[in-house]
């Protein structure tokens, strides 16, 4: 099983924070934890397994996080923890100094470093996700990464920006993935984060050429999937856009056998499926479907989708709804 779910309210009130450190020392580090809330401590994990990367959404209110040097000396899994704060804020700690951290912010940690966070989230939702995974697993050297550790790093924008949505979307898409998954889903978690470290270091000379042209992929597919309604993207847009030729492109997708065209037909065509599958749009005719999706021409738009699936956009969205899948 890939995703672990995991809440404090199986228990009552007063062994939540127990129960919340013991399960965290296993997913994670151990480290010491100290709350406001130690009282009625209402947390949840979500954990997607990606063998030795671990991703994991949580839910929680206030938590100090201290690891100690007598700590690291105990137990040292020589790891970085990589954290995206979704709807928290609060200070970390290094070395004696302190940095600030707001929603929005990326932070990276090294197990072998004392440290000391001290975060209060909004209620009602993931206040962070986080990535832990042996340090030698990072195609960055050591001594680069040390540089950036504890220093905030706006995920809002960038390869910041494509990180954190990638983590996201692992988030919200985790019951999606199956084990075949798992090889890709750590590559590009690790090369895109390796990518966002050498952007903020200016360092990019550091990655390896294949980390480099993995994180240049997922910064394309972000790129993609945000504009796919948009009907004047064009493959040259997204050379331009990415600041590399035409060919170049093309041969970045060539080593997964499709082209630019092709790949964002594919891309559309899979959002108008998901759509016409989807109950509550029923009522939506299917011509208002293709347009949201960059298909201005309705009859190449039907002509496409039966090339594709083998039947018509009509007849796709009266089957049963056991045969419609995702």
């Amino acid at each position: 099983m890939l995703v672990t779910e995991f809440s404090t309210g199986v228990v009552a009130a007063p062994e939540r924070f127990a129960l919340w450190k013991e399960t965290t020392s296993r997913s994670h580090m151990v480290n010491r934890l100290r709350s406001t809330d130690c009282d009625d401590f209402r947390a949840k994990m979500r954990a997607l397994d990606l063998g030795e990367v671990q991703v994991a959404a949580l839910a929680c209110p206030h938590l100090e996080i201290v690891r100690t040097s007598k700590l690291i000396r105990q137990s040292d899994p020589e790891a970085y923890l990589i954290t995206y704060f979704l709807r928290a804020e609060g200070v970390i700690s290094l070395a004696g100094g302190d940095k600030a951290l707001r929603t929005g912010d990326l932070v990276v940690l090294d197990s072998s470093r004392p440290f000391r966070g001290d975060v209060h989230a909004d209620p009602g939702g993931w206040s962070h996700v986080t990535v832990q995974f042996p340090r030698g697993l990072l195609p960055l050297p050591e001594k680069t990464v040390q540089h950036l550790l504890a220093v905030p790093i706006s995920g809002r924008r960038g390869m910041g920006g494509v990180f954190t949505r990638w983590l996201a979307d692992l988030n919200a898409r985790a019951d999606e993935f199956t084990p075949a998954d798992i090889p890709t889903l750590a590559s590009v978690t690790l090369d895109l984060l390796a990518s966002v470290i050498a952007r903020c270091l200016r360092a990019d000379e550091a990655l390896r050429p294949e980390a480099r042209r993995s994180a240049l992929k997922a910064q394309i597919n972000a790129f993609v999937e945000q504009r796919l309604a948009d009907p004047a993207m064009t493959p040259q847009k997204i050379a331009d856009a990415h600041h590399i030729s035409l060919r170049h492109l093309q041969q970045l997708l060539a080593e997964d056998d499709t082209s630019p065209a092709a790949w964002i037909r594919h891309r559309r065509l899979e959002r108008c499926r998901l759509d016409l599958a989807n109950p509550g749009l029923h009522a939506r005719p299917i011509q208002a479907i293709a347009a949201r999706w960059g298909f201005t021409d309705p009859a190449r738009f039907s002509r496409l989708f039966r090339a594709t699936y083998g039947i018509p956009p009509r007849d796709y969205r009266n089957l049963p709804a056991p045969d419609v899948r995702e």
